[in-house]
């Protein structure tokens, strides 16, 4: 078992048949689902713990965000 300790920032976004929830900074992309965002973040939790048992520290982006920012706009 790889353990890697490392903060990570993850956006949850309701929709209408639930909650989707995926991380910043990783390569690839990582999706967790669930019926309440509680149950989305555990998934998604699990979902990044078995890639990084997968694959290792490599999915990690170079560098650490700082911070992460929602910005609404209109196109």
């Amino acid at each position: 078992m790889v353990m890697i300790v490392k903060p990570l920032n993850i956006i949850i976004e309701k929709h209408p048949d639930g909650y989707v929830a995926y991380p910043l900074g990783i390569i690839d992309v990582i999706v967790g689902e669930g019926s309440i965002h509680k149950k989305a973040l555990t998934d998604v939790k699990s979902v990044i713990q078995f890639h990084i048992e997968s694959f290792g520290s490599k999915i990690f982006e170079g560098e650490d965000i700082l911070e992460t920012f929602i910005a609404a706009v209109a196109l």
